[in-house]
């Protein structure tokens, strides 16, 4: 192993001596272009400074000393200077210092000219030496009778002499000085693209307490204590006839996006995300698995880390003799493999620890992709506004193809996630007490409220609990008050399950398959609406009446698909005895938030990992046509929120017709426990018609099963007719 080392070592060292063989020249050749392109494009210039400095040469030599001075100036000791150190290397010999400082050479030639030409601007006394210069004639040839020209020729000059010099750094200054300048014009675009796009400031109106809707009046506004005034959206953008409404043709009023508060995201620095993805390299090579990290997808609870599994290699040593007879010895790769994905998905503890995460989920594969997912919680939990995944793409195709789209919420590389429930068709939610639960069912109660109207959309609400979904005892989309007695939510089970039947008959009588082909011919208002049943603990149902709801449940989930009833059903409680093989046959769609237990997790996902999740909205989400569940971070609705929506449904005008008493359903319950039979009037009619009457007979006559007619023939003996002929 260190010989294998040692050759890294020399190879890495080769490379780098082979790329700084290579940069040399080409800084080299760079720098002769830029000269020669330089004397082309200044050739006149110079031929004509040339011709005149040299005529004038001849002239002032011939003359005195001070006609040398008067023409170079302070230019004399600097050329003096020079000859006197290129005599001095040429003598001595050191012709090395010309090859190993040329930069020094090549960039000390413009700048010693920039200071020829920068004395030349100064005069060394008064009176008749005021007209002469420091700098001499040459100098004054240099700057030119022009300042300007002759600033920007020192600048030239100077900057061409730093180029010569320190050519990197030159360049790493002007690229700097151009990013910063396509900044500050995105900066300045940006504003005017904000200003432009700014609405202009609407003069405040007094918020009247009562608003009239038809012939109804509207009760006053609950008070509603916002969190932060600057989130909460004025009452003007959302109240009923404070803004533009959006009539439906049964005359409701559909409430604004602006009902719901502006989503506010997280950032998570960059440096951070970086250095947790060299973490994990690490930790993974620490235990010989060779991996990098080529994807990073940032969502608004954990982060994923797209590993891609390295190779497994293999070595053999090989000994040989070199031409003086010694040996060396060489390693040579024999053969590499694929790391494989159950040694990553193994590490996921240790993985835990180097990052010093509370837990970490990894998904091996990525569905799509040939990549491993690490996803690593995040320092700090961002929120998933219900109005940001409503504005998203994602959803708004979800709801031009269906009206009951729901908003999920975001996924781990923070994608948006919407889902059709006409499709899944049914929804099964578990969750541990505080895991999000009641939060998912507000959301998507208010997802629904915000697109339809009481004319496309009913409720019916079974709370045991007495406290989560009360809130919404004032919407006109409930077909009943909501209901918390286990006793009265088992007859809307039946109620339900007869309304179903009932809208079958319609079906039938009308030649349609479905809810769709039978709204397709109604006018607008004579449309059968979607019924949506929400159960927000479905173990206390069980416990009231575990037979009956079970049975009700599975023929509602079997047969209400097409009649337009959805089931959505949450339990914080998913054992065997409540989440039974029957209800989860019949609702393949489930969501699944922090559990205790993996036993819970595998009975509601029929796999592991919910008891890993972080909870507050943190979810697995498992649709009917995957095979993996998908972790999203579900949507959040606030209590300001839900009081506004209510709020705002409530004052418009209520449907004429009248709630559903359940317990009317009383009386069909008593009757098939024990009460008058349907058939007992055929069976009195039987008995006055024939002498003899027999159980059997009954059976035979009536088509009914054997306990059903023993039932009738004890009755039909209670009041007088027996198996012996009437006298």
């Amino acid at each position: 192993m260190p010989k294998k080392k040692k050759a890294a070592k020399k190879s890495g060292s080769g490379k780098t001596k082979k790329k700084r063989n290579y940069l040399g020249p080409v800084l080299r050749l760079l720098l002769v272009l830029i000269i020669a392109g330089l004397i082309y494009w200044f050739w006149p210039h110079i031929a004509n400074w040339a011709t005149t400095t040299w005529g004038n040469i001849n002239f002032w030599v011939i003359t005195t000393w001070e006609g040398l001075l008067e023409l170079f100036g302070i230019g004399l000791a600097l050329t003096a200077i020079f000859l006197g150190v290129v005599i001095w290397i040429i003598l001595s010999g050191r012709f090395s210092l010309f090859t190993r400082y040329w930069k020094w050479w090549l960039g000390g030639i413009p700048l010693a000219l920039a200071a020829w030409g920068i004395s030349a601007f100064f005069s060394p006394g008064s009176g008749i030496a005021s007209e002469a210069t420091l700098g001499g004639k040459v100098g004054k040839s240099i700057i030119t009778d022009s300042y300007i020209v002759g600033a920007l020729r020192l600048a030239g000059l100077i900057f061409l002499g730093i180029l010569f010099i320190v050519p990197r750094w030159t360049w790493h200054l002007i690229t700097n000085i151009f990013k910063g300048i396509g900044k500050l014009f995105q900066l300045i675009w940006r504003g005017i693209c904000q200003a432009s796009q700014r609405p202009p400031k609407a003069k405040p109106e007094p918020i009247p307490r009562e608003i009239e809707f038809g012939k109804v009046e509207a009760a006053p506004a609950p008070i509603i204590a916002p969190t932060k005034a600057a989130e909460v959206p004025a009452p003007e953008a959302w109240e009923p006839g404070k803004y533009q409404p959006v009539l439906t043709a049964g005359g409701w009023q559909l409430p604004p996006i602006t009902i719901l508060d502006k989503p506010t995201e997280v950032e998570l620095s960059q440096s951070e995300i970086e250095k947790r993805a060299q973490l994990i390299e690490e930790a993974l090579a620490s235990y010989g698995v060779e991996t990098k990290v080529v994807q990073i997808n940032v969502g608004p609870t954990v982060t994923q880390f797209g590993v891609e599994p390295g190779w497994d290699r293999k070595y053999k040593e090989i000994r040989e003799r070199d031409k003086d007879g010694n040996i060396k010895v060489r390693t040579e790769e024999t053969s590499k493999t694929r790391v494989k994905v159950d040694r990553i998905s193994a590490l996921a503890s240790d993985l835990a620890l180097a990052l010093a995460a509370s837990s970490i989920r990894i998904e091996a594969p990525v569905p799509g992709k040939s990549i491993v997912g690490i996803e690593v919680p995040n320092t700090s939990f961002g929120l998933v506004n219900l109005r940001s995944v409503i504005e998203s793409t994602a959803f708004q195709k979800a709801y031009a193809k269906s009206k009951l789209a729901l908003a999920l919420g975001k996924g781990a590389g923070g994608e948006t996630v919407a889902a059709d429930l006409t499709r899944m068709p049914h929804l099964l939610i578990a969750g541990a007490t505080g895991s999000g639960k009641t939060a998912c069912l507000n959301s998507i109660i208010c997802c629904l409220l915000i697109h339809n109207t009481p004319d496309d959309v009913q409720f019916i609400m079974i709370d045991p609990k007495r406290v989560e979904l009360v809130n919404f005892n004032s919407l006109p989309h409930l077909a009943a008050p909501v209901v918390v007695d286990s006793d009265k939510a088992v007859l809307a089970l039946r109620w339900l399950n007869r309304e179903m039947d009932n809208r079958y008959q319609k079906f039938a009588q009308a030649g349609a398959r479905n809810i769709d082909g039978y709204n397709k011919s109604r006018h607008p208002g004579e449309a059968m609406p979607y019924v949506v049943l929400v159960i927000d603990e479905l173990a206390d149902l069980m416990m009231a009446a575990f037979d009956e709801v079970e049975h009700t449940l599975c023929r509602l989930a079997q047969l209400a698909r097409a009649t337009g009833i959805h089931l959505i059903v949450a339990t914080q409680r998913p054992s065997v005895d409540v989440v039974t093989g029957l209800i989860k046959a019949n609702f393949p769609t489930r969501i699944s938030f922090a559990l205790t237990s993996q036993v819970d997790s595998r009975t509601i996902l029929d796999s592991a990992g919910a008891e890993k999740l972080l909870g507050r909205g943190d979810m697995l989400y498992m649709p009917t046509d995957a095979s993996k569940p998908k972790r999203l971070q579900g949507t959040f609705v606030s209590d300001a929120e839900t009081e506004r929506t209510v709020y705002f449904w409530g004052n418009q005008r209520r449907p004429e017709t009248e709630p559903i008493r359940f317990e009317e359903m009383s009386q069909l319950v008593s009757a098939e426990k024990g009460g008058e039979d349907s058939l007992l009037d055929a069976a009195r009619q039987l008995a006055k018609e024939h002498k003899y009457i027999s159980t059997s007979f009954l059976q035979r006559r009536l088509r009914v099963g054997y306990p059903r007619a023993a039932r009738l023939m004890e009755k039909l003996e209670e009041e007088g007719f027996g198996r012996e002929p009437k006298e």
